[in-house]
């Protein structure tokens, strides 16, 4: 009988140490299951069928982590599935393909018959599935070791395909031949760098090889998966590892990314060229979608906008627009929200925008912050602190050290200033637009004096009081 142990001896030394860490102590029978996942368990059981916890979370478990899902496999037939939780409230998200989910508690479980999968036509469902009762051929179809483990109180873990020495080694491999994988689902490409950036994990050879030959495949994978693990991805610990190692895969999904691969800057600011430059810029910001996908966009204009001088210096100006327009295109390629589109497409413009005064120093002037809090809003005006800043250090031109204390300092500004509760968007003055008409004015001269008065006011001209903005109101 499998249990959930440890192979000491099969540890690699380049797998992270929290990893081994995590699986390094053996843990006998025991996993930590949710009681509502114990107790569909122990229904299943109890109806005369075998059934186990699979896939992610037990993969997740076995690295100490709190998994997200737990999805339950079970020799029960669909029907039987549905009889042995009627009066449950459920779900028939792919009965035809053996998976109904049960709800509990407001929380979902799927719960699937072990099954075999058919021809994948479509590369993405198989065209039919066949259901069986061993649950070492329904891991068989899964896509990696670290994916294709079941476990369960009774039987402990299930292990057919090596995951768990996988999960030692920090190898992500994919079961069986990594072609068929790739051909079945090429999104399991993407997906097998997506999990080599989240956990630090290394591809396996013939992994590796197989999802480089394939990766023009993945043009023909829906928009929504694609940007699922893309971002995923790329807010992985070992984004940049990946980033580096597979540019030419990311650039099937983005084509853009191409021309940057291995380009001279020929720019006496920069030390690297521009796809390390990029690489590190997307390093050096907080691991949220946004940020990290503004820093892998925010110099793609580039190669298309240069001009060399008489020195042989490169130069990219109005490079922020071109790379503007290919954000748009790549946030329509993706499918992102309406709200995620805006808020890329503004800081991959505006990622250069001076934040200095004119002598170069960091600019904490009340005047200046409030223009910029007026024109991007707080989240886009912090955010871009934050791009700045990686920005500059990816450079090689400028030191982490001064570059992160003039963060500090900008952040301070900011911080300070907002708590004293500003005015600098039309709705924070102290009068409107009724008050203006009672005031005499009629028509553009409305908002004319509307945005006067905020201008007067974030230039510290007149208080945001009443009575001053319509005193100044008048003498204008």
């Amino acid at each position: 009988m499998n249990t959930i142990s440890s192979k000491t001896n099969t540890l690699n030394t380049h797998a992270p140490k929290e990893v081994r860490r995590a699986i390094g102590k053996p843990s006998g029978k025991r996993m930590t299951l949710p009681s509502a996942v114990s107790d569909l368990l122990t229904r299943l059981k109890s109806a005369g069928h075998s059934a186990y916890v699979v896939g992610g979370c037990v993969r997740d478990s076995l690295l100490g982590l709190t998994p997200k899902d737990w999805d339950l496999c079970t020799s029960a037939l669909p029907e039987q599935i549905q009889q042995v939780f009627h009066g449950y409230h459920t779900v028939e998200t792919g009965l035809k393909h053996g998976t109904l989910t049960v709800i509990v508690d407001h929380i979902p479980y799927e719960i699937t018959t072990f099954r075999v999968d058919g021809t994948y036509t479509d590369h993405r469902h198989p065209d039919s599935v066949s259901f069986v009762d061993n649950i070492k051929e329904d891991l068989a179809r899964r896509d990696f070791t670290v994916n294709a483990m079941a476990w369960s109180p009774a039987a402990g873990l299930t292990d057919p395909f090596g995951g768990q020495e996988d999960l030692q080694a920090g190898v992500i491999r994919c079961v069986g031949e990594p072609g068929k994988r790739f051909e079945e689902d090429a999104l399991r490409i993407l997906r097998a760098l997506r999990f080599a950036s989240v956990y630090d994990f290394a591809i396996d050879p013939a992994t590796d090889r197989a999802l480089r030959r394939m990766a023009p495949d993945l043009s023909r994978v829906a928009a929504e998966r694609i940007r699922d693990e893309l971002l995923k991805l790329l807010c992985g610990k070992a984004c940049g590892r990946i980033l580096r190692a597979y540019p030419e895969v990311l650039a099937v999904i983005i084509p853009e990314i191409g021309p940057m691969i291995g380009y001279d800057q020929q720019n006496h600011h920069h030390t690297w060229d521009l796809w390390e430059h990029t690489v590190r810029g997307v390093e050096g910001v907080p691991s949220d979608p946004v940020l990290r996908l503004t820093m892998l966009l925010h110099d793609t204009g580039k190669p298309s906008v240069r001009t060399t001088d008489e020195n042989g210096e490169g130069h990219y100006k109005k490079h922020q627009l071109v790379s503007a327009d290919i954000a748009l295109r790549v946030a329509g390629s993706l499918h992102l929200s309406n709200d995620f589109r805006d808020r890329l497409v503004t800081l991959v413009r505006y990622h250069d925008i001076s934040l200095r005064t004119e002598s170069g120093g960091i600019n904490t002037d009340r005047s200046f912050l409030l223009r910029r809090l007026n024109r991007f809003g707080e989240e886009n005006l912090r955010a871009l602190f934050l791009i700045h800043c990686a920005d500059r250090i990816a450079t090689g031109y400028s030191s982490p050290e001064r570059e992160h204390a003039r963060l500090r300092e900008r952040i301070a500004a900011l911080d300070a200033l907002l708590a004293e509760k500003p005015c600098f968007t039309l709705k924070d003055l102290a009068v409107n637009g009724h008050d203006l008409q009672a005031a005499g004015l009629r028509g553009k001269a409305v908002g004319e004096a509307l945005n006067t008065l905020l201008e007067a006011v974030m230039d510290g001209k007149v208080e945001n009081k009443k009575a001053a903005l319509l005193e100044y109101i008048r003498n204008s």
